[in-house]
C-alpha cells in the first residue's frame, strides 16, 4: 500500500487500525473518550487509530499520512507539536504540575487570558468545557435565584451534565423532573425568545447560547438578546467554546461588541493541552469567591484545573494568535479550501450535493441526496474517497499548520470523491460505494 496515499483504490485497509478499535472497545466504554470520536463517526474499518500528529498532518499505526482537519475536534489550531506551546509547556514540566496552593503561573494566567479577553473581569480556569459551561449556569441560578435554564435549541452541544444531555437522544440516566428545568430557543428568532421568557416569567436563570455557529447572527439579533436578558433579569451566557480565538482574539464577543455577562472558552484555548475558562462580571464571578458575605457558590474547584504546564500553554497559544494574526491567517486558508471545495463539486456536477458551510475558520460540509435531504449514506461515501486519498476530515475546520500544498491536495482529493459522488446520484443509490454501515449521528437513542 502507498502510505503517502497517491492513489486511491477500493483496496484502501487499515488492518492494525480494526484490530486496535477491537482492543479499544473491550477496555473504553464506546471505543474513544469522546463520542465524536468514536469509530461509528467513520466508515466501516475505516477509523484510523493515530499514532502521532506534527503541524496539519496525522500519521495513523498502519503508517498511513493524512492530512486532518477539526484537529482535536477543534482544539489543535495552531497545529500539533506547535514549537511556541511545546516550548512553554517544556519550560513548566521540570518546575513541578500542582501544588497545596496556587501558583504565581496562574495569576500569569488570568492576567494574560482577561488582557486578551477584555469584556471579562475575572476568570476561572478548569479543564473541559463541560465544567466551565456548568458552572455558569450554577452561578446564574444562584444570582437570580431562579431553577429554569433556557439553551438554544439549535446549538449542538454545551455539557457533558444533566441539565443539558437531559435534552438530547442520549437522556438515558437523566431524571425526568431534571429535564423540565431545561427549556429551548432557537437561533435569531428574538420574538420567540420573548415569548419563552414571558411564558416563565422570572423562572428563567439564564440564557445559554454559542453567539454564532455555521451562519452569522441576524442584524441586531445579539443586541437584542442583551436587550431581553436585562429586561428580563437573568444572565446572558455566551459559550466561546468554538468561536473563542477562531472569530477573534477576544471570542464573537470581541469581534461583534456584545458583552455577555458571563462566557467559556476552551478547544483552541491550550492547542490540545486540557484547558478551559470561565470568565465574566465582577460581580457574578465573585459570588464562586470569598470576598461576599452572602451563600457561598461552589463554583469551580477542580484538582487539576491549574496545571502549570496546561496554563502555559494557554498563555502560549494567546501570544501565538495576536503576535502572529492566527485568526487572520485561519480565515484566508478556510476561504481558499471552501473555494476549492466549491469549485471541485461544481466541476463535477455535485455542487447541490456537497454543501461547504460556516465561517471561513470554522468550516463544515452537508452531504445531500439525490433529493436534496441530508445523507449518512452519502456522508460515509464522501469520506471512504477523502480517507483513501489521505485526507481525514470530519468537517473542514482549519489549523494554521496547512500550507498551499495541502489546500490543493485536500482540492484535488475531494474532485476526486465528487466524481464517484456523482456516479452514486446517477443510480439513485450510494450503497455499492459503502462497503459497510453508514456512519451514524452521535446523538442517537440506541447504540
Amino acid at each position: 500500500m502507498d502510505t503517502e496515499h497517491t492513489e486511491e483504490t477500493e483496496e484502501f485497509l487499515l488492518p492494525r487500525s480494526r484490530k486496535a478499535n477491537e482492543r479499544l472497545h473491550a477496555l473504553i466504554p464506546g471505543g474513544a473518550h469522546t463520542y465524536a470520536k468514536g469509530d461509528d463517526q467513520y466508515p466501516e474499518n475505516l477509523a484510523p487509530v493515530i499514532s502521532h500528529g506534527r503541524g496539519a498532518h496525522v500519521w495513523d499505526i498502519d503508517g498511513n499520512r493524512y492530512i486532518e482537519y477539526g484537529s482535536g475536534l477543534r482544539s489543535v489550531s495552531l497545529g500539533h507539536a506547535h514549537p511556541r506551546v511545546i516550548e512553554a509547556v517544556r519550560r513548566e514540566l521540570d518546575r513541578g504540575s500542582n501544588f497545596v496552593r496556587p501558583s504565581i503561573v496562574e495569576v500569569e494566567a488570568a492576567e494574560r487570558f482577561l488582557a486578551t479577553v477584555p469584556t471579562a473581569e475575572m476568570v476561572k480556569f478548569a479543564k473541559n468545557g463541560s465544567d466551565a459551561t456548568t458552572a455558569a449556569v450554577r452561578l446564574a441560578r444562584a444570582a437570580t435565584g431562579r431553577p429554569r435554564v433556557a439553551i438554544c435549541a439549535d446549538h449542538p452541544f454545551f455539557s457533558v451534565d444533566d441539565w443539558f444531555i437531559g435534552t438530547t437522544p442520549m437522556s438515558a440516566g437523566v431524571p425526568a423532573a431534571t429535564n423540565e428545568l431545561t427549556v429551548a430557543f432557537p437561533y435569531g428568532d428574538l420574538a420567540a425568545t420573548e415569548e419563552l421568557l414571558t411564558r416563565y416569567q422570572d423562572e428563567v436563570a439564564c440564557l445559554i447560547l454559542e453567539p454564532a455557529t455555521h451562519t452569522e447572527p441576524p442584524p441586531g439579533y445579539l443586541e437584542g438578546l442583551r436587550e431581553l436578558a436585562d429586561r428580563h433579569g437573568c444572565v446572558l451566557i455566551f459559550d466561546e467554546m468554538i468561536t473563542g480565538f477562531r472569530w477573534s482574539e477576544a471570542g464573537a464577543q470581541g469581534l461583534y461588541g456584545v458583552v455577555p455577562d458571563l462566557s467559556t472558552f476552551g478547544k483552541a484555548l491550550g492547542n490540545g493541552f486540557a484547558v478551559s475558562a470561565l470568565a465574566g462580571r465582577r460581580d457574578l464571578m465573585e459570588l464562586g469567591g470569598l470576598r461576599h458575605s452572602g451563600d457561598r457558590v461552589f463554583l469551580l474547584s477542580t484538582t487539576h484545573g491549574a496545571e502549570t504546564h496546561s496554563l502555559a500553554a494557554a498563555m502560549a497559544v494567546q501570544t501565538t494568535y495576536v503576535e502572529e494574526g492566527i485568526t487572520a491567517r485561519l480565515h484566508a486558508l478556510g476561504e481558499r479550501l471552501a473555494a476549492g471545495v466549491r469549485d471541485a463539486a461544481a466541476g463535477m456536477g455535485v455542487g447541490d450535493h456537497i454543501v461547504v458551510r460556516g465561517r471561513a475558520s470554522n468550516l463544515v460540509f452537508a452531504t445531500l441526496d439525490e433529493n436534496g435531504q441530508p445523507s449518512q449514506q452519502y456522508r460515509t461515501l464522501f469520506l471512504r474517497r477523502l480517507l483513501a486519498g489521505g485526507v481525514l476530515a470530519p468537517s473542514f475546520v482549519v489549523s494554521s499548520a496547512l500550507d498551499d500544498a495541502d489546500i490543493e491536495h485536500t482540492v484535488d482529493v475531494v474532485a476526486q470523491a465528487c466524481a464517484v459522488y456523482r456516479k452514486a446520484l446517477d443510480a439513485a443509490d450510494p450503497s455499492p460505494w459503502l462497503a459497510g454501515r453508514p456512519v451514524k449521528p452521535v446523538f442517537r437513542r440506541l447504540a
